[in-house]
């Protein structure tokens, strides 16, 4: 009776063994599909290498998410993160593909509907005291409205891909404080990072009242801003204004592709 037992554990041990082996385990499965949404944060913009097929999207293969897709082979892998994109955009455009079996969502939004680049051009070409009032605005859009719209996308997405795990991405902290950095003052760098702060800690609330797990990049990012030394952000090109203020591909492959894979 013993050795019959035993026999029987063992040929089951082999089987295991045999199925790692070939790749018919569970441990080797495809991933679950995979879709992108969001801003420029997600589809590249500074990177470089965008694909011609997304047109002004500028998605691009050093992404963190194609990044992601490659590294890991999901199943199937839908890019469709746009620059310039607001809540709005994404409602309308970007969940068609979610369906009952996507298995991974990942998205970054808020920035443009808070006014993002706004601030940024009121804070690079206008004084500390109007820079300061556009990023109070900023923060009252923030409290009044964003929470609402931030709302209404994550229901969506609930709604269109109810078994999927969902990552919210944040944004980083874009200046290294308290270093002699040609450029903007002291005081509007400061104020710019406690207005990325502002918006993290607004949208990662959000998304934990859904559920969603909140990718916190400023972690990755610290040491990379701008003014460090070694920034993994562009900082103002006049040759290419789109660029401005976005990772490059170091920035999506050293500080965003980490959170992902981490929380994924």
């Amino acid at each position: 009776m013993r050795r019959s037992r035993l026999a029987a554990y063992v040929s089951t041990l082999l089987l295991a063994v045999a199925a790692v082996l070939t790749g018919t385990g569970t441990a080797h499965a495809a991933t679950a599909p995979y879709v992108a949404l969001g801003d420029s944060y997600s589809s590249g913009v500074g990177a470089g290498s965008y694909i011609s097929s997304s047109g002004d999207c500028k998605q691009s293969t050093k992404a963190y998410p194609y990044l992601w897709a490659a590294a890991h082979s999901p199943s199937s892998f839908s890019f469709k993160a746009c620059s310039g994109a607001r809540t709005g955009d994404v409602l309308a455009n970007q969940l068609g593909t979610l369906t009952t079996s996507t298995g991974l969502v990942s998205i970054s939004i808020g920035g443009n509907d808070a006014g993002f680049s706004d601030v940024m051009t009121t804070c690079v070409l206008q004084s500390d005291s109007a820079c300061l009032s556009r990023i109070n605005t900023a923060k009252a859009y923030v409290d009044s409205t964003l929470p609402g719209q931030l709302d209404n996308v994550y229901s969506a997405i609930s709604g269109k891909a109810p078994n999927a795990h969902v990552v919210v991405l944040g944004y980083p902290r874009f200046y290294k404080l308290g270093t002699t950095c040609v450029g903007l003052s002291e005081t509007k760098r400061k104020a710019i990072n406690d207005a990325a702060d502002y918006l993290d800690t607004a949208t990662a609330k959000v998304a934990a009242d859904h559920g969603f797990t909140f990718g916190d990049v400023r972690s990755t990012f610290t040491g990379h801003e701008l003014c460090s030394g070694s920034a993994w952000l562009h900082s103002l090109n006049l040759l290419n204004i789109g660029e401005s203020y976005h990772p490059t591909a170091s920035g999506q492959s050293g500080g965003y592709l980490p959170v992902l894979t981490s929380a994924a």
